[in-house]
């Protein structure tokens, strides 16, 4: 435009660019408490407090710390209600009121569940609440030491819109309970879904809101049930727990190494026992394998149950290749005792004795284990904790153990017998 429309002179216009905003300077304000030395910081606040549940205090660390804020997720139908509410009546009993906030069950369901594990008590409050508010002015009234929410999922901030159990709802209804949490000073547990790849439901903010994660794991079809921190403020974040489920609830399990090896008089082919490590914990564990001539012609079958499969296959081939076992015109079968899930390396050993010792027909000797990691050049590797996983092996009772050179002193009355590569160890052990 050449023409001002104002003043209808020519050739005035000019083009002008925003102007830049101005910075504001940030003065300082008033602070919350001064800074002191790290010395003389009080530790009162962040000691943890047992439950009584020896399983579950491993797994946090020695128990729950006042104003925590811990996230429990699952499958549905795995325990986490049963062993929460357990957890509720053991803290009630021994360090004053919990509240139980349902939003899933009423409240008689889960009176009936806590008259079933025998976890009654005067100071363990029970309610069923979807609404925050609702939930925050129990908490009111109450004042309890340990609140369990059970789910995040199910409780709506009416502040907040969006659908009930939402990545915006999750996101509010979590950051209020944590504001509280930290403020009175109250252990907070939340208990969250799931999606089908195990995967916990919901938003990573939830996640990074709370101090502790905790998934509970378990099949179907087994009683055996796993507690693992994979985030953990105030602990090792790589602990396990053992439970067993059962009529009457769940129960810890303190020495679960006898479930997952098989109780037999005599060895047989195809079975080799190894030590994996659970965070701290080792735990035996036995690996077998079948080979059966494959029927019908074409590809044979590899079918895994409990172990890596991709790891399963490279140890197969590694068998084959190295180990001079012809595996390629046979159907292959590899498993876990115990629906234990094995995916560390530690357990190569033991799973290409048991598929050579399948193959051959030829029992591998009693009480041996195996550690260690095979390479693709047939080479046996150390693997870390050599010296804890011999310590439960010979506490086991076992007194042979094949493991890779340089693995360390025997433990007292175990025999090593070092083997640097797959064929030597085939070798010594089955010959043919």
């Amino acid at each position: 435009m050449g023409r001002c429309p104002e003043c209808q002179a020519w050739g005035t216009l000019q083009e002008v660019g925003p102007a830049a905003p101005a910075l504001r300077a940030v003065a300082a304000g008033p602070v919350t408490a001064p800074a002191r030395p790290i010395a003389q910081v009080e530790l009162a606040g962040a000691r943890a407090v047992p439950t009584g549940i020896p399983e579950f205090d491993r797994v946090l660390g020695g128990g729950l710390v006042p104003g925590a804020v811990v996230l429990v997720a699952g499958e549905p139908g795995v325990g986490k209600s049963t062993l929460l509410l357990e957890v509720a009546h053991r803290v009630a009993a021994a360090n004053g009121p919990t509240l139980v906030v349902s939003g899933e069950e009423s409240a008689a369901q889960v009176r009936l569940r806590a008259e079933r594990i025998g976890a009654l008590h005067d100071r363990l409050y029970l309610a069923a609440e979807t609404e925050l508010s609702a939930v925050l002015a129990h908490v009111e009234q109450v004042s309890p030491s340990l609140l369990v929410l059970d789910s995040v999922q199910t409780v709506r901030s009416p502040a907040v819109d969006g659908t009930d159990g939402g990545a915006s709802q999750v996101r509010a209804v979590a950051t209020a309970l944590t504001a509280v949490a930290k403020s009175r000073g109250m252990t907070t547990i939340l208990v969250g879904h799931v999606t089908k790849d195990g995967a916990i439901a919901g938003p990573r903010a939830l996640e990074h809101l709370v101090d502790v994660v905790v998934s509970f794991d378990g099949e179907r079809h087994s009683t055996l049930r796993l507690v693992r921190a994979t985030k953990n403020r105030f602990g090792p974040a790589d602990e396990i727990g053992c439970f067993e489920i059962g009529d009457g609830g769940v129960v810890g399990v303190p020495d679960p190494s006898h479930l997952f090896v098989s109780r037999r008089t005599a060895s047989v082919p195809g079975s080799c026992v190894t030590v994996t490590m659970e965070g701290s914990r080792p735990l035996l564990a036995e690996v077998q394998a079948l080979v059966a001539t494959s029927a019908g012609g074409g590809s044979p079958r590899r079918a895994v149950s409990g172990l890596d499969s991709q790891r399963v296959a490279m140890v197969n081939a590694v068998v084959e290749r190295r180990g001079g076992v012809r595996l390629a015109d046979a159907d292959v079968f590899a498993a876990s005792v115990g629906g234990v899930k094995i995916a560390e390396p530690a357990a190569d050993l033991a799973l290409a004795l048991a598929i050579a010792s399948a193959s051959r027909d030829t029992p591998l000797p009693e009480g041996m284990i195996a550690l260690g990691e095979v390479g693709l050049s047939g080479e046996i590797r150390r693997v870390g904790g050599t010296g804890r996983r011999l310590a439960e092996a010979a506490r086991q009772g076992y007194r042979l153990a094949l493991v890779p050179p340089d693995a360390g002193q025997a433990p007292k009355g175990m025999r090593l017998m070092e083997v640097p590569d797959l064929g030597a160890a085939l070798a010594g052990l089955l010959p043919g």
